[in-house]
């Protein structure tokens, strides 16, 4: 069996499609067509989709800025675990209303990095109920004056 790098391949996903200057079109090269991407118990199914998503996303935060705490990988480079942070102001994530509250996203991903060294599917847990009270916690203060 083949030993892969995961964790460049991995690396330079974040550098290409998350990091500063971000390029969601990295996407067409970097992920399988059939890639899915398994977000808050809620499947994203095929490359397309995923653009989207990862677009959206980014709109919702002024100031995006991802960090990545560490990456490891198994034995053979087809898992790949990585630690990120994201930090930003508030400009309408996870549905609430713009109001550039400034928070802090953490996170894990696991990756599957297929034997073609494009990325097959990501399973992402982040800490969104503490952004989602920091950033709606926001906009009760700025009502109340």
């Amino acid at each position: 069996m083949t030993q892969l790098d995961g964790i460049a391949i991995v690396e330079n996903f974040w550098r290409e499609v998350w990091q500063q200057p971000q390029n969601p079109d990295a996407i067409d090269c970097l992920v399988h067509e059939d890639f899915v991407i398994t977000s808050g118990g809620r499947d994203i199914v095929g490359r397309e989709a995923f653009k989207l998503w990862v677009k959206d996303f980014q709109t919702r935060v002024h100031g995006f800025e991802f960090h990545v705490v560490e990456t490891f990988q198994n034995q053979d480079g087809s898992r790949v675990a990585s630690r990120w942070r994201v930090t930003g102001r508030n400009n309408g994530l996870m549905g609430t209303e713009p109001n550039g509250a400034p928070f802090e996203m953490t996170g894990t991903a696991v990756w599957e990095v297929g034997s073609d060294g494009l990325l097959r599917h990501n399973w992402v847990e982040r800490n969104a109920f503490e952004v989602h009270g920091a950033i709606t916690r926001q906009d009760a203060r700025a009502n109340q004056f």
